[in-house]
């Protein structure tokens, strides 16, 4: 067991552990996060930028804890595929794409890897891929690229007429059995965190939701979006009082488990037929397990 440290400010963790750690250098403190040795209540984190609340439990010098899932040997289920646009089933623990605050692999890199190695067995062409959107990093689900920018601006240019619809199980029941949040949302950069409400700053979000099946004292829950806000459904749950299962961001985070939320189907319009495409994808046995 490493050292315990209880946090009794809201701050970021590196600058908590700069604080707490003072006979250590910046440069080890560092090091010790991006090696997993950092546990925040019980679950292993090596994002600088996670934002402690206080309450909250810094563990320091952890061993007994595994490490963030390795993706990188693993190869991605493509669920649809042709010349202009690829979809993948992404897993949960996953990044979408590279990220400045963690040097972990990412879906973008396996996917390219991966399909690169096929290009060359046949014409000795490396793909090209580019993201049309998404998925935060412990959701799984349908992640969608285009194999070129001029695509991607396609597919982008009818956003508003696709349709994104997911599951999440949260913790608690809604009120009602369906609903919509029409709640604006605001990034906040330096708490990496979305706050629901009015502001200036504040971006329109649309929500809407039913419950699919209720049962130990968690909700499954079909959730369609409008708007693709950063965070959108995790923050609107989390307002309405029932908060994604194992969001550690906006709820409470359970050591070894993923979180409650899956991308399950997406309609766009293709960027060169310009007709409706349907893609689903199921959520894993993983996910359902949470209820």
């Amino acid at each position: 067991m490493g050292q315990i440290y209880k946090v009794n400010k809201s701050l970021k963790l590196l600058p908590f552990l700069f604080e707490t750690l003072t006979g250590w250098s910046k440069k080890t403190v560092k090091q010790r996060l991006k090696d997993s040795t950092v546990a925040v209540n019980g679950t292993v984190t090596t994002k600088h930028d996670f934002f402690l609340k206080d309450g909250d439990v810094v563990e320091v010098g952890v061993s007994n804890y595994s490490k963030p899932k390795d993706h990188s040997s693993k190869k991605l289920t493509i669920i649809y595929q042709d010349e202009n646009i690829i979809a993948i089933n992404k897993p949960a623990g996953l990044l979408s794409v590279g990220s400045s605050r963690e040097n972990r692999e990412h879906a973008l890199a396996i996917l390219r890897k991966q399909l690169s190695q096929k290009a060359l067995n046949r014409k000795n062409e490396r793909l090209q891929l580019y993201p049309v959107h998404r998925l935060d990093r412990d959701t799984s689900g349908i992640l969608l690229f285009a194999t070129s920018k001029e695509l991607r601006e396609s597919v982008m240019g009818n956003w508003k007429r696709s349709k994104k619809v997911y599951l999440a199980i949260v913790d608690g029941t809604p009120k009602n059995e369906k609903g919509t949040i029409d709640q604006p949302l605001r990034l906040d950069e330096e708490e990496y965190r979305v706050h629901v409400g009015k502001h200036p700053k504040a971006k329109e979000a649309i929500t809407h939701y039913k419950i699919l099946e209720k049962k130990n004292s968690k909700s499954l829950l079909e959730v369609n979006i409008e708007t693709g806000r950063q965070h959108q459904i995790r923050a609107h749950l989390a307002w309405l009082g029932t908060s994604v299962v194992n969001d550690e961001r906006y709820g409470k985070k359970v050591e070894g488990e993923r979180m409650g939320l899956h991308a399950k189907s997406l309609r766009i319009i293709h960027p060169i037929s310009k007709k409706p495409l349907e893609l689903k994808v199921d959520a894993p046995s993983d996910f359902y397990d949470l209820i």
